[in-house]
């Protein structure tokens, strides 16, 4: 079941995004992710519209779409990978927003292809400010 964030949810998708955030950008520092962590859960979260895909009380990925167009985070707990979990967020959300928008690092192959995969299109390659590492901006 897709459903919208509550706050009783927050600390555990900030367990799922802290975790696999760090394995998914092994090219980036750990300590970058976790000095970042704060601002995520206090900022980034409450500002865009989250939903959860949940089974069974048990919430197992996320996605956060901010100003009705650009994904700022897509995350599976590492252990449902590959279980189609992804797509479903992304269909979900596809279906309320129209032009959906995201960043992801070109360094992360798993994610880019996955989003070429689903329909999404590289507009715009950049150097990231913050890690100088290279992103693709993209567009559905």
């Amino acid at each position: 079941m897709i459903r919208k964030l509550e706050n009783k949810d927050v600390d555990i998708v900030m367990n799922i995004w802290l975790e696999t955030t760090i394995k998914a950008h092994d090219f980036i520092s750990k300590e970058y992710w976790e000095s970042n962590y704060d601002m995520v859960k206090e900022v980034y979260i409450p500002a865009a519209d989250s939903f959860i895909y949940e089974e069974k009380g048990n919430i197992k990925g996320f996605i956060s779409v901010i100003d009705k167009e650009f994904i700022g985070a897509l995350f599976v707990d590492k252990k449902y990978q590959g279980c189609s979990i992804g797509s479903k967020l992304i269909r979900y959300v596809d279906s309320i927003y129209n032009g959906l928008t995201l960043s992801v690092y070109k360094d992360n192959s798993r994610a880019v292809n996955f989003y070429k995969n689903i329909g999404f299109d590289i507009v715009e390659e950049k150097i990231n400010e913050d890690t100088d590492c290279i992103e693709y901006y993209m567009k559905k």
